[in-house]
């Protein structure tokens, strides 16, 4: 009778989360009519890292060039880098942490991930992208593509287009959907690693529901929305285009691929529902080792091969700067598994494989923000510190925060997401190799960078998704305690998930 409660309840609140998101989020503004028509732009870019779908990109009729038609390359190349994440996840970060766990709970972090992934992506289709990605406030969007309304036209039998980097380059606006969707459902699903093998599976599920809408959803917006290049063409239209734009995107805050929006959020929601939910039974007493290494490994190596579609597909064009963040992941994520290993040899007497797949993910985490505007040294460097200070990050910052952060969801992501946005402002000064930043109206790189001004925007960002995160989270795991119960009972965790929660084994004998 309690486990029908319990499931009714857990459906209940997700029905409610839902329900409850569209009209507390709705928008006093409203957004400019989208065009859908393949003769008119129809999206733009969003912040370092992103496009978005905004019709106030397009030029007056009068002026109007030639409607921009996307490139069967740019296109192909975007399929590919979604699908590239999709890896990443499931099986990737699935097996990764699968592995981490011991025996009797592999199925039950399997079947988490599995499911966020699968919820947050009909979200994504259902509110999510249009909330993240259209024009409303500096802080979240519209529901003007809520249901993905208005990207086909069946009137005119036309598609909409997003935006890329370049002007007058776009990008299937669908293509654009699916790839942002699955940054979202990755960064939900890696939240689960913090409290592994002890939460509610019903618990775990209205969580991110309620957690996606109200804190990615809102930092999504502020770091990566704006509404493109194409309507810039002097002083005057950037200013107004960039009055658009969310918050921290007006501020200037760089994040290529995620640092804040990605690994930062998602690792001080875990860090707080590590601590909210409290410790595993026999935490510190007993044995916790990973189960399987080589699963973990194989997640790893997963994660470090989609990352190329999470990083370099971010561009959102096949060129240049594409190929910029292809090699610096491929560099920062080698150098960061090099330098972890080293100083756990240095250290601890001894290299291993968790300390390799450990310090790939911290190099990953660490070069994402940085992937498209810092040059390969400066990828290199990231990488490099990325080792040693995560490294730092599981042992001596875990102890001193005295939390039981399962998988060292705070150490790698937060830690590494943190230093990654920070050198960010560093590396990409043209003077040490960076991209620095591109000047629209004079179509050309800015020769204004300062290094000291644009670290200082980045302690913005960091600090804007740090506080709004834990905020937003530990709301939220109350809400969710109060009504479902956080955490199973004890006779259940000794068990093991598998078995208590999903009434499966991954292994018989």
């Amino acid at each position: 009778m309690k486990k029908t409660i319990t499931t009714w309840l857990a459906g209940a609140a997700l029905l409610f989360a839902f329900a409850g998101a569209l009209p507390a989020m709705a928008q006093d503004v409203q957004a400019p009519e989208t065009a859908t028509t393949a003769t008119a732009t129809a999206a733009a870019p969003a912040a370092p890292a992103v496009a978005a779908p905004a019709a106030e990109a397009a030029v007056p009729a009068a002026e109007a060039a030639p409607a921009p038609v996307p490139h069967k390359g740019d296109t192909a190349w975007m399929f590919i880098a979604t699908i590239l994440v999709v890896v990443m996840a499931i099986p990737g970060l699935a097996l990764f942490y699968g592995g981490l766990v011991r025996s009797k709970n592999m199925l039950s972090v399997l079947m988490q991930v599995f499911m966020v992934f699968a919820v947050v992506i009909v979200l994504w289709c259902v509110y999510g992208y249009s909330l993240a990605f259209t024009a409303g406030n500096a802080f979240i969007g519209s529901f003007d593509r809520a249901l993905l309304t208005g990207i086909w036209d069946p009137a005119q039998g036309a598609f909409a287009y997003a935006a890329t980097w370049s002007k007058g380059v776009v990008i299937p606006e669908f293509v654009f959907v699916a790839f942002q969707g699955t940054f979202a459902a990755i960064t939900c699903a890696l939240i689960v690693g913090a409290f592994a093998e002890r939460a509610r599976f019903a618990a775990v599920l209205a969580f991110v529901v309620l957690w996606f809408t109200f804190s990615y959803l809102p930092i999504a917006h502020m770091v990566w929305f704006w509404t493109g290049p194409d309507a810039i063409t002097d002083a005057a239209s950037a200013a107004a285009e960039g009055a658009k734009a969310g918050w921290l995107f007006q501020k200037g805050a760089l994040d290529f691929a995620g640092g804040t929006v990605v690994h930062i959020n998602a690792a001080i929601a875990g860090l707080v529902g590590a601590i909210m939910i409290g410790k595993r039974i026999g935490y510190g007493r007993e044995a916790m080792a990973p189960h399987s290494l080589t699963m973990t490994m194989i997640g790893a190596s997963l994660l470090w091969a989609g990352w190329f579609g999470f990083n370099a597909g971010s561009a959102l064009e096949a060129g240049d700067i594409a190929a910029l963040a292809f090699i610096n992941t491929l560099l920062a994520t080698a150098a960061a598994t090099v330098s972890w290993v080293l100083g756990e040899w240095i250290f601890k007497g001894r290299p291993s494989m968790l300390g390799a797949a450990s310090g790939a993910v911290a190099g990953l985490v660490a070069i994402t923000p940085a992937c498209g505007f810092v040059g390969p040294m400066g990828g290199l460097v990231i990488g490099l510190l990325a080792g040693i200070i995560c490294l730092w990050g599981v042992n001596g910052l875990k102890r001193l925060i005295g939390a039981d952060d399962s998988l060292d969801v705070f150490g790698v992501h937060g830690v590494g997401g943190i230093l990654g946005a920070l050198l960010t402002a560093v590396f990409a000064a043209p003077s040490l190799g960076g991209q620095g930043i591109f000047d629209y109206v004079a179509n050309k790189a800015s020769p204004d960078y300062s290094i000291s001004g644009q670290l200082v925007t980045q302690l913005w960002a960091v600090g804007t998704t740090i506080v709004w995160s834990a905020v937003v989270s530990v709301v939220l795991y109350k809400l969710v305690d109060m009504v479902i119960g956080l955490r199973v009972p004890e006779e259940e965790e000794r068990e093991g998930l598998d078995i208590t929660s999903h009434g499966e084994s991954a292994y018989h004998s």
